[in-house]
């Protein structure tokens, strides 16, 4: 793991690779955690320090608590913390940004099975890692099919209606095939990466301006 920080680019966490956890090494090739930061921080006043975390192809099966991914992800931001607080960093709070699914569809999971399994984990994450909310972004379509993917995206609106600490951010995805913005039937483009960062991270940014008035359930920032 790094012993300092870094300006945040593309593509991110290339080289943050766990062989007894999450690694990656030909697949990370862009991604929309830079367009994220970039557009938050303007609205926030508060730099942001981002930990790479993510695992493409993987269902979420893969996350649940006790598998190595889960584990992995934890201690991630257990040494993100740590060197934080021992740099006299202040850390005003923890979210974590949430994109998955694709997998999940391809597979036939069902919407009820996707929403139980992605409830717990997340629940169980934002405990367990002392994270303060789920900023959920919706996964788009197959480029050519879009039936698989929708109870995934059907299940994700209802764990933000379920659970007031997961936030929608985006569903941008799902209009990026039609705009041609993939480049084969499962990845998109950089520009659509910087697309759907840059909004979600705009409005993760606005509702946590807005996170000191009351919060209704499945309140949306988007």
């Amino acid at each position: 793991m790094p012993d300092s920080l870094f300006p945040a680019q593309e593509p991110f966490g290339v080289h943050e690779n766990n062989p007894d956890g999450i690694c990656e090494t030909v697949k990370k090739t862009g991604s929309m955690v830079a367009a994220f930061i970039n557009a938050a921080y303007p609205v926030l006043k508060t730099p942001i320090v981002g930990v790479s975390c993510s695992k493409g192809g993987s269902s979420i099966n893969e996350w649940m608590p006790g598998t190595s991914f889960y584990k992995d992800a934890l201690e991630r931001l257990r040494k993100c913390r740590e060197y934080l607080l021992s740099h006299h960093y202040s850390i005003k709070g923890i979210y974590m940004a949430w994109c998955q699914g694709c997998t999940d569809g391809d597979n036939g999971m069902p919407k009820d099975e996707y929403r139980r399994k992605a409830g717990a984990f997340i629940r169980s994450f934002l405990k367990d890692g002392g994270v303060d909310r789920c900023f959920l972004i919706q996964i788009g379509n197959h480029r050519d099919d879009p039936a698989p993917y929708k109870p995934i995206q059907d299940a994700q609106e209802d764990l933000c209606a379920d659970n007031k600490k997961i936030v929608m951010v985006s569903r941008t995805f799902k209009a990026c095939a039609a705009r041609g913005l993939m480049k084969d039937s499962f990845h998109y483009l950089q520009p659509a990466y910087n697309e759907v960062g840059a909004e979600s991270g705009v409005n993760a940014a606005a509702f946590l301006n807005k996170a000191a008035l009351p919060v209704d359930k499945g309140t949306s920032a988007d």
